[in-house]
């Protein structure tokens, strides 16, 4: 009976799409949100530490910014095919975070400290909804601390290095069938690492003072979790339901951005980017034992890379205020046969605003507004089950998503 319970463990590590698109979060300053993320050709702010650290050999003296973003995400599932039952997720806020350093040493050298959340959200469903047994609550948070160097090689090129330190977060809950056992047991996985690490490299090139090209690299992190999976049920079995120590291995995806910025008039310019995002890295997820290494099993995941298109405005009203606007298209790196509810992700187009004011000559505030449309995903393939691993019932249906996020940042240069 215990090795027939423990077969669950495939379906509740290895169904869930922990790292996909949807989990990559790209909102790490109010400025470059508000102008749809195109920003690596741009960098004149300290959000330049995410999207080309670069950009710090420009800016003098003593910066720093502190903000937060709020992510409303709101899904729905109808299914499984061929009923058309709604299924909606529940409300959920999260508020991933940004906190920057940068001290300029003399005419060339910029250091700077960095400290952001590139990965995280998640989802949460109700706990008798037709898909408990493939998702009920999945949550991810990596926290990402960074330190770099930006010089200036010539007065209008420059180059950057950076050292990251990450550590993360997961859990898992959902309900596991079963039968031909009595009832339902109830799975909880939690998981961290508390040492993985990256690299970012980036140039920035300005050409003439009207024009400037930039690149960055961000390096995969690998992250080696380990955790516990504790499952309850009914009392009859309880000896029986799995409860051990496991570990797995995770690598989030290397990146390239690349961006430029051109200044049609002095107090108006547009920006694009380019984002490469290498998520075929995430090609099979093994889960083992703890305590003596043994797979307990591997699944294919078989992501696909994928890119992000960026364009971004910025208008100077005046000298005090700074009128933004931004577009983006998404493409969601996940095929149809895997998707699952733990990340119900699709292609996206993303809609942003925003404003920048300076409220002394020291310090300024930016406001940014992001609508993010999910496209209308129907599955006909699944490979994942409503049923758990008794029988295989496809989890066919449609997805719908959308999302809210707002975002603020204060400056204060010294």
């Amino acid at each position: 009976m215990k090795k027939y319970l423990f077969s669950f463990l495939f379906s509740l590590i290895l169904g869930g799409n922990l790292v996909a698109g949807g989990f990559q979060l790209n909102e790490h300053g109010a400025k470059a949100m508000a102008m749809g993320g195109a920003f690596a050709g741009l960098a004149n702010d300290l959000s330049a530490f995410y999207f080309n650290p670069a950009g710090l050999a420009f800016m003098n003296g003593i910066n720093v910014s502190a903000g937060t973003a709020l992510i409303a995400p709101t899904g729905s599932f109808r299914g499984p095919s061929p009923s058309i039952q709604e299924s909606k997720m529940v409300n959920k806020l999260f508020t991933p975070s940004h906190l920057y350093f940068s001290y300029q040493v003399d005419d060339k050298l910029v250091l700077g400290f960095g400290a952001n959340n590139p990965f995280g959200l998640g989802t949460t469903w109700d706990d008798n909804w037709v898909g408990r047994f493939a998702a009920v609550v999945t949550e991810v948070q990596v926290f990402s601390f960074n330190a770099v160097a930006a010089y200036k090689l010539l007065d209008n090129l420059s180059l950057s290095a950076g050292f990251q330190y990450n550590f993360a977060n997961v859990e898992i809950t959902k309900q596991q069938n079963l039968s031909p056992f009595n009832g339902e047991a109830h799975v909880d996985l939690k998981g961290k690492d508390m040492a993985a690490f990256g690299f970012t490299i980036g140039a920035l090139w300005k050409p003439t003072l009207d024009f400037s090209i930039g690149a960055t690299y961000r390096s995969q992190v690998k992250y080696d979790f380990e955790g516990d999976v504790v499952t309850t049920g009914p009392a009859q079995l309880s000896a029986a339901l799995p409860n051990a120590p496991i570990a797995a291995e995770l690598t989030t995806p290397a990146q390239v951005i690349a961006g430029i910025a051109y200044k049609f008039m002095p107090n108006f310019v547009v920006t694009a980017d380019f984002q490469y995002v290498m998520w075929s890295s995430y090609d099979y997820l093994t889960v083992t034992y703890k305590s003596d290494g043994k797979v307990l099993t591997s699944s294919e995941r078989l992501f696909e890379d994928t890119w992000i298109a960026r364009l971004g405005f910025e208008y100077k009203y005046n000298s005090s205020l700074a009128l933004r606007a931004g577009f983006l298209y998404d493409r969601n790196p996940v095929k149809d046969e895997y998707l699952d509810p733990t990340l119900p992700d699709a292609n996206r187009l993303g809609f942003s605003g925003g404003i920048g004011y300076a409220l002394t000559n020291n310090l300024s505030l930016d406001l940014a507004y992001l609508f993010l449309r999910f496209q209308e995903r129907t599955i006909t393939n699944s490979k994942i089950s409503t049923s758990g691993t008794v029988g295989f019932s496809p989890m066919n249906g449609t997805y719908n998503s959308y999302a809210n996020l707002f975002s603020l940042t204060f400056n204060y240069k010294f």
